[in-house]
């Protein structure tokens, strides 16, 4: 058999008697690591800020620096690594994530943790890239999604459990406690994979191969879909919680319950998402990008009023995360040639349209365009309609190829 510079991502690989859900499972482990690690530092930030005697927005760098490294890093580690098996790179990445999450609990200074933070976002957009592949090629073809929606389970599961667990430890125990206790999930994670996850067929590829793969008009529209169709989520709700307190009229005290509401709707669209995604997965991202859309203009009217916001908040969270496996699978099958460069590049528009959204959220209300903060979910739904026409567009591109 000639040697492929991918594997074929129609059959499941020979997994040598071990069971794929356990391998998954592993994987949804490090998924639920890394998520915890870059969303509890919110919580943890006043500490952060005493401790280290910065202030609070100088802590809140660090957010932006874990995106920004997130974003640029994954396509700089996939280059540097693609000839690496899959799950040697795997457990490199989760090497690399133990060590940077021990750095932050040990940094002696800000500058220190700065640095801690961007080694563990180095990780970040391979692992899920890297894990993606890895998942569709455990299971059969008509399975892909749901195999690559169990893994993102850990992702959205670390915002329901992770991070409010987290953030009591840091808050009881202090912010470096936290980042002790992601650590030992890395190691439990970084183990798992080792123990359960098998090696794939994934001959090493032609880089220049690969380049050529992401120059194809098909697979730049894919990436578009992603950057704005999720990205008109993270321009309303990065700022959810002034919505809910000075809009809704809920007490500060209230927001970290809806936060756990918005995080059960998360991961109920990212199964179903899944579910449906592998049943048809274009018109299945049409059908959810355009329910995001209708959601968040939605939330511009209702989020006056306390039962019907947080009835909004969690169907908002569903329609999210319910594109989320067929946003990466579509990747999959758009690139075929280029399945672990363009998966990583995918979770890196995922963070491009996060922090897009979250500036445009911004300067809506600074410049206070249309109410300023009760402009914002207007905004969003905007931006998300944007995505849909790429989506749009998309589904004419496959129909042409046919």
């Amino acid at each position: 058999m000639q040697t492929q510079q991918c594997a074929d991502l129609s059959a499941p690989v020979a997994r040598k008697g071990k069971s794929p859900t356990i391998a998954l499972y592993a994987l949804t482990l490090g998924a639920f690591a890394i998520g915890m690690t870059e969303f509890v530092i919110m919580g943890l930030l006043p500490g952060v800020a005493s401790d280290l005697n910065v202030s609070i927005p100088s802590a809140g760098l660090l957010i932006t620096g874990y995106a920004l490294g997130v974003a640029l890093g994954a396509p700089f580690m996939t280059m540097a690594t693609h000839r690496i098996p899959r799950k040697t790179l795997l457990l490199l990445l989760m090497v690399l994530f133990v060590l940077g999450n021990a750095l932050a609990a040990l940094a002696p200074t800000y500058a220190v943790l700065m640095a801690a933070r961007i080694v563990a976002a180095l990780t970040h957009g391979s692992f899920f890239g890297v894990g993606s592949v890895v998942a569709a090629e455990l299971v059969p073809k008509e399975k892909r999604a749901g195999a690559i929606a169990l893994m993102f389970t850990g992702l959205t599961m670390a915002n329901i459990l992770g991070v409010p667990i987290g953030t009591f430890i840091g808050q009881g125990y202090g912010w470096r406690s936290t980042f002790w206790v992601i650590t030992a999930i890395g190691l439990v994670a970084m183990i798992g994979v080792m123990a359960l996850v098998p090696k794939v067929n994934v001959a090493p590829s032609s880089f220049g191969r690969e380049i050529g793969e992401l120059r194809r008009p098909a697979v730049h529209v894919a990436l578009l879909m992603t950057v704005f169709g999720f990205g008109g989520l993270f321009t309303a709700f990065t700022y959810i919680a002034p919505i809910l307190v000075d809009i809704t009229g809920f007490a500060p005290g209230a927001v970290p319950y809806i936060l756990v509401l918005f995080g059960i709707g998360l991961t109920i669209g990212n199964i179903y998402g899944g579910k449906l995604a592998d049943w048809k997965v274009l018109p299945t991202l049409a059908g959810m990008t355009a329910l995001l859309a209708a959601v968040l203009a939605l939330f511009g009217i209702l989020d006056q009023y306390p039962v019907p916001a947080l009835i909004t908040v969690f169907v908002m969270g569903a329609a999210a995360f319910g594109t989320v496996p067929g946003l990466q699978l579509h990747m999959l099958n758009t690139a075929k040639a280029a399945p672990t460069l363009a998966s990583t590049l995918n979770i890196a528009a995922f963070n491009l349209g996060n922090a897009f959204g979250a500036y445009l959220g911004g300067l809506v209300i600074d410049l206070d365009i249309g109410g300023g903060l009760y402009a914002v979910p207007y905004a969003a739904s905007l931006v998300t309609v944007v995505g849909l026409l790429f989506t749009l567009l998309a589904m004419r591109m496959a129909r042409s190829r046919n």
